[in-house]
């Protein structure tokens, strides 16, 4: 079998868990002062390595995940839950720092909140993954390191370094973002200039739209704010004059298959050429004459529920990863990638609600309504 990594930002997850009745507006649920009652927590593993990793172990990948945490409760926390799924031995404990952990609000009928402390993934660097740890690799996905402050700071020398060392070892490369906030130290800095020095070692590039509009072009992201007026942007942008011209910025920095995630629409896919396709290393066994220029939008697919949207982009890219890796064509990676989605929605955690690839193909194949 094919070795994985997935490495980046890791954390622990509490999401209280609201009554189930939609609102339209935060101010339904949120005022100074108020009393909200809300049930049990769920606590779980969240961020990149957790969501993605553990999605593909289950989906039938061999990962090894690789993150940095504290040797505090929240740390033998994460340990213990790797441990169910035999995934823990990649960790990395420190004393300089404590585990990173998220408070999730996932309000039925509104996107979700979270109050985030980064903790030891602000120290995760480069030279923790090590010539070693590459060994046997086919396939390498960073996450979110827009929530690592060394890969961000000094221009995201750090981040652009790892990527081009894993790519110049002959392993294929994927990156994922995350959303910031405009006033941190993360949302301050030149985003548009890390992504030119490190994009031309990502094979596939897995960021949000929104994510990726507020880095490259944030006039364009305010524009979307104020259209928006408070509503969820992605409802209202088109793909051809709001999606496309991000998109073509990736390729021109030297993407090579493109996936962006569109919330509750869907998602926009693209590809390079045949001759740029074949730069990416053999070891993902992607076709690229198969793969060449291949675009399209794909809408979400019609859960079966929504209990919260957590982990359902990370569960998303596990899908598509781990199609391609299983050798799926373009058109059914972009279609289970969308119904594993659609499968995660329905779980309050990000793992609860995945759905083995060859189950999702035929609900897809037997007409499982779209959006």
């Amino acid at each position: 079998m094919r070795k994985v990594i997935v490495a980046g930002h890791i954390c622990v997850d509490i999401t209280p868990k609201f009554p189930d009745r939609k609102v339209s507006s935060v101010t339904q649920i949120f005022n100074p002062g108020k009393l909200i009652e809300v049930g049990d927590a769920d606590v779980h593993t969240g961020g990149a390595v957790a969501n993605t990793g553990l999605a593909m172990k289950i989906l039938g990948a061999d990962v090894r995940l690789m993150g940095k945490i504290g040797k505090d409760a929240f740390g033998d926390m994460i340990m213990q839950i790797l441990g169910e799924y035999g995934a823990q031995d990649g960790m990395i404990r420190t004393d300089e720092s404590g585990t990173s952990y998220s408070v999730v609000l996932a309000v039925p009928g509104i996107d979700r909140m979270f109050l985030h402390n980064p903790g030891a993934n602000n120290i995760f660097h480069a030279q923790d993954i090590t010539p070693e740890a590459l060994e046997n690799a086919v396939l390498f996905h960073f996450g979110y390191p827009p929530l690592m402050a060394s890969m961000y700071e000094n221009g995201g020398s750090e981040l652009a370094s790892l990527m081009k060392r894993v790519h110049e070892s002959g392993v294929a490369t994927s990156l994922d973002l995350a959303a910031v906030d405009a006033s941190s130290q993360a949302g301050r800095q030149d985003w548009k200039g890390i992504l030119a020095r490190t994009l031309p070692y990502v094979d596939i590039f897995v960021p949000s739209v929104e994510e990726l509009c507020f880095m490259l072009d944030r006039e364009r992201f305010a524009a979307w704010q104020m259209r928006a007026a408070g509503a969820d942007i992605t409802t209202l942008l088109d793909p051809e004059t709001d999606i496309r011209p991000l998109a073509q910025q990736c390729m021109d920095m030297g993407v090579k298959i493109l996936l962006l995630k569109c919330g509750a629409p869907g998602m926009y896919c693209c590809c390079a050429d045949e001759d740029t396709l074949r730069r990416i290393p053999d070891g993902p066994g992607i076709d690229a004459k198969a793969w060449s220029n291949f675009t399209r939008f794909e809408k979400s697919y019609v859960p079966d529920r929504i209990l919260s949207g957590t982990g359902a982009g990370d569960t998303s890219i596990a899908a598509f990863l781990t199609a391609i890796l299983d050798g799926y064509s373009p058109e059914d990676c972009l279609h289970l990638a969308a119904a594993e989605g659609a499968s995660c929605v329905t779980a309050y955690d990000a793992l609860g609600g995945i759905r083995p690839l060859p189950e999702l193909k035929a609900r897809i194949d037997g007409g499982w309504k779209k959006t």
